[in-house]
């Protein structure tokens, strides 16, 4: 017996690093590393080249009766494998082609769990996996990581679960950012000059993760709890007046969501990844969306239909809305909506006085325009199965689902259920006040677009849609996914000329700062937001942006920095566009063409007039010869921009 208590002290005296392992794993170009250490639990830290951007990350699932993994975690097997495989993305956001080339690690551990990593040449994901019998209750989850001395943020500063996620990205040191500061995602860190993105991606049946300052320089993982008890104030703002104890009630075996990091070395490496739509989940059973239509739309809401020149009383009614509908066909826009208005509200299938929807579908039909209705998300839940037949039998082609304002695991459920839904009836949704793209749009489709940023109708009510803020969305929210900015505003102001009007709205910036959007942001279905009345006055712009495409072969950044400009090509069959914007300082950004093939082009070019910094709406518009290869200038008055399509010199 004594000796026995001897080798029991003598194992007690062995140093933790000998009873730990580490397992190591590099992306496919050998820049980023990701180390997974199993001893007294789990940690995990990942570098690029060397540097190391997240360390001190210990995750894991707690359920009512354990945590996953536990404190002397056991494990079982482990993995490394490569995949190199090509995605064919029915709705082509960036690219036609996508390369999913990535390293994986999966750690399996004793007692249900594993862990499932994989390293990509630009970031980093993880996700849990277990097989657990029947349900469990998920109370929390642990997800808690630092960063190095000196990180920066781009921080979407939130005051509450309650949220349109559209929120101003606040730059600032992380060390100002303390366990009350609450965000959503995605939160751009700056680490010793290297980009770390963190979302998340393919959530299901589960919350969707927000963070806060941990009070060291990093972050920690909070989640909206079930709601218990609701309180509708209104037909729309349905408020969680009581919260569960736990974060979601969900079967035991299944894939949980990704955590992901995408890691750049360079601003633009952020707006080129898609690993968002890689993790997300394929189409269940292989199903065909072959009939999902993207375009553009041409938006009533935030020109508050202003037409003028018109014989009739402009306003909701039928009258109006063919006058739209004549509109996008001259100009070959696929689609209008029909928003607020349209219907007496607390009930979607009350058509107003004024409207008869199965007349605008058919007139729209014969003029190959498609109409999408606008519905708040509970009165249309109230009604959804009648609602889509009567939609569809009417010939209606997409909803536009507004104010959910949440991502508890009830509502991440509804979002799933409507996109199933609106597909058996052939729909397409744009989700308006809506949570950060997950990869949805990969999942479903038909789900083209979502809002959850802050967009071209808040020059109705703020200040804050600056063209500062235009050139930090694209390396912060629509790294996620598609945005619904809803651009094309006519009447454009500099920075000394703008207030906000609400019924007769204004962007801030220039008027090709507007034009290059359709260029430089993300959204299958594209709106255009003014007036047709304006956009007549304005022919030869939009004709130009109503040509621009909303799906892309190729994509390629040429120039960026957050916050400050962006200059971005993008390629559709033979068309090259290109699109370029600035914050409030004027600038010249340069771009080596050099990945056109040898020849002459021609280059249709619109760009910042002489006196654009005085006059926002001054512009210049050229049709020029080019010469590949080459370098191209756009040069930028102060909030301004410059757009460009370039296509091969007939011979």
């Amino acid at each position: 017996m004594r000796i026995f208590l001897i080798l029991i002290a003598a194992g007690l005296m062995i140093p933790v690093s000998l009873l730990s392992k580490e397992y190591n794993v590099k992306s496919p170009d050998g820049k980023i590393s990701l180390s997974v250490n199993v001893g007294t639990g789990v940690t995990v830290a990942i570098a690029r080249e060397g540097n190391v951007v997240v360390t001190d990350l210990s995750p894991a699932l707690i359920t009512d009766d354990m945590t996953l993994p536990g404190q002397a975690p056991v494990v079982s097997r482990s993995t490394v494998t490569h995949v190199s495989d090509t995605l064919v993305p029915v709705v082509p956001h960036k690219n036609r082609l996508i390369a999913d080339n990535y390293n994986a690690l999966t750690i399996r551990f004793r007692g249900g769990l594993s862990l499932d990593f994989r390293v990509y040449d630009d970031g980093v994901a993880f996700r849990n996996i277990t097989s657990l019998k029947g349900d469990v209750t998920v109370m929390n989850e642990r997800f808690s990581f630092s960063l190095p001395e000196g990180a920066k943020a781009f921080y979407p500063l939130e005051n509450g679960f309650m949220s349109h996620n559209e929120r101003l990205f606040m730059a600032t040191s992380m060390d100002t950012i303390d366990e009350g500061d609450l965000a959503s995602l995605p939160v751009l860190f700056k680490a010793g000059g290297i980009n770390v993105l963190l979302t998340e991606a393919d959530i299901r049946d589960y919350p969707g993760m927000w963070v806060t300052g941990n009070g060291s320089g990093g972050v920690t993982a909070v989640f909206p709890a079930y709601p218990a008890a609701v309180k509708a104030h209104n037909d729309r703002n349905v408020y969680v007046t009581a919260r569960e104890d736990y974060i979601a009630k969900t079967v035991g075996t299944r894939t949980w969501p990704w955590r992901l990091f995408i890691i750049t070395p360079d601003d633009a490496g952020l707006v080129e990844s898609e690993m968002v739509y890689k993790l997300g989940a394929p189409p269940a059973g292989g199903a065909d969306f072959s009939w999902v239509k993207p375009g553009k739309v041409a938006w009533d809401w935030y020109n508050a239909n202003n037409l003028y020149g018109v014989d009739f009383r402009a306003g909701l009614n039928n009258d109006t809305y063919k006058y739209y509908i004549d509109f996008a066909s001259d100009y070959g826009i696929e689609y209008i909506i029909l928003d607020e208005g349209w219907y007496r509200l607390g009930d979607v299938l009350d058509v107003a006085d004024g409207f008869d929807v199965q007349e605008l579908c058919d007139y729209g039909a014969s003029k190959n325009v498609g109409i999408i209705l606008w519905v708040v998300w509970k009165t249309f839940y109230d009604r959804i199965d009648e609602a889509l037949a009567q939609y569809e039998k009417w010939g209606v082609k997409g909803i536009k689902v507004d104010f959910m304002q949440r991502d508890d695991q009830w509502m991440v459920n509804y979002y799933h259920e409507v996109a199933e839904k609106a597909a058996e009836h052939r729909m397409l949704v744009d989700f308006h006040g809506s949570y950060k793209p997950d990869g949805m749009e990969r999942t479903w489709p038909n789900v083209i677009t979502r809002e959850g940023v802050k967009g071209l109708e808040n020059n109705k009510w703020s200040y804050d849609c600056s063209p500062e803020h235009d050139v930090t969305l694209p390396f912060t929210r629509m790294v996620a996914g598609p945005m619904d900015y809803t651009p094309g505003a006519m009447v454009n102001m500099q920075k000394r000329d703008f207030s906000p009007v609400f019924y007769r709205p204004a962007s801030q910036g220039t008027r090709v700062h507007q034009m290059a959007m359709y260029v430089v942001y993300e959204s299958p279905l594209q709106m255009l937001a003014d007036s047709p009345s304006n956009y007549l006055r304005n022919q030869d712009c939009t004709t130009f942006i109503a040509g621009v495409p909303v799906t892309w072969d190729e994509t390629r950044v040429l120039a960026a920095r957050a916050g400050d400009y962006i200059l971005i090509a993008r390629r559709k069959d033979q068309a090259w566009y290109l699109g370029a914007m600035t914050d409030w300082d004027s600038r010249v950004v340069e771009a080596d063409m050099s990945f056109l093939p040898e020849g002459d082009y021609i280059i249709e070019v619109f760009s910042d007039g002489i006196n654009a910094d005085h006059h926002g709406e001054d512009y210049s518009h050229s049709v020029q010869r080019f010469t590949a290869p080459g370098k191209i200038e756009a040069g930028m008055a102060p909030g301004g921009g410059w757009v460009a399509k370039i296509t091969r010199s007939p011979k």
